[in-house]
């Protein structure tokens, strides 16, 4: 067992890590690729006895060149827009040949927040027994860059790009974690690539739970966000501590923050590291720190609740 030592983790209770992997070198992602790590604890902290069905995207594309695959897992590659109802038919087809093998589907933020939204809905609505993970990086990166519903406001990318009138991406962010929780899924999550410990007790705990689970995984991309590859768990990190990306999670609907921010860091510190957000003006950058706030406020006033959904 791997050690793991991590503070101001809310799930810190995990602290091993087992020793085998289930996804393995050779792969072609990029040098600093956040997700290709996500994958690695992902995979461990499911286990052997475990099927992945992964949708078209980064990770599809660099885990898997024909004949080779860095997959020690049975993996099944879908389009994205149904990965969600490929991995809904395993998950009844186990059911009733009485296995628990656990069931996983993986996709990034296009085959997620938009064009695989439709067939995630369903599976939630019908309540197949799969967890899917979204491994965010904020834009559609395998195809060139463009934006995406998970595309922050304001951010550069090829098709919302930072021009003279328009400064990149118009539109806020989409809230999928609470629209998810909004089907009642029994569990809904957000983590980190810089939060290990948190992240993976937030997997155990997801597999334990019977019904459709949602966890989202902030990823870093070099590439699309024009930052240092040295630098793909430091610009998570500084994500968390400026809260804009709180990490918490939705059990039967009721939230709890799982790492407290109580000192925050300037917005703009974060935002500084990132090429694709070096056209914002001192306006705009104070506009994201006002939103960011707020959101975070919004869900500190949910944290109260008995039950959101």
């Amino acid at each position: 067992m791997v050690i793991l030592n991590q503070p101001n983790v809310g799930n810190g209770m995990i602290r091993a890590m087992p020793e085998e992997e289930f996804f393995v070198s050779g792969h072609r992602a990029c040098a600093g690729c956040g997700a290709t790590i996500l994958l690695r604890h992902i995979t461990k902290a499911a286990g052997k006895d475990t099927i992945i069905v992964n949708a078209t995207g980064c990770m599809e594309v660099v885990s898997t060149p024909y004949p080779e695959t860095s997959w020690r897992l049975p993996w099944i590659h879908g389009a994205f827009q149904n990965n969600s109802a490929i991995a809904s038919g395993i998950a009844e087809a186990l059911k009733i040949q009485g296995k628990k093998t656990k069931v996983i589907c993986i996709g990034g933020d296009g085959a997620t927040f938009d064009i695989g939204f439709g067939t995630l809905s369903g599976a939630l609505e019908r309540g197949h027994d799969f967890l899917y993970i979204c491994y965010d990086n904020e834009a559609y990166q395998n195809t060139g860059v463009q934006r995406s519903g998970a595309t922050p406001k304001y951010a550069n990318t090829t098709t919302s790009p930072a021009e003279k009138k328009v400064h990149g991406k118009t539109e806020l962010k989409k809230p999928l974690p609470l629209i998810i929780a909004a089907h009642r899924a029994p569990y809904v999550a957000t983590a980190s690539v810089s939060h290990i410990p948190d992240l993976y007790a937030k997997i155990k705990k997801a597999l334990s739970i019977e019904g459709p689970k949602y966890l989202q995984i902030f990823a870093t991309c070099p590439t699309g966000w024009y930052s240092d590859i040295s630098k793909s768990i430091e610009i998570p990190r500084m994500a968390v501590q400026a809260r804009v990306y709180p990490l918490y999670e939705i059990v039967n609907g009721k939230l709890k923050f799982t790492v407290e921010v109580n000192n925050p860091i300037p917005v703009k510190d974060y935002l500084k590291t990132q090429g694709r957000f070096k056209h914002l003006t001192e306006e705009e950058i104070a506009e994201i720190q006002k939103n960011v706030d707020s959101e975070w406020n919004k869900l500190k006033t949910l944290e109260k609740l008995e039950g959101i959904f």
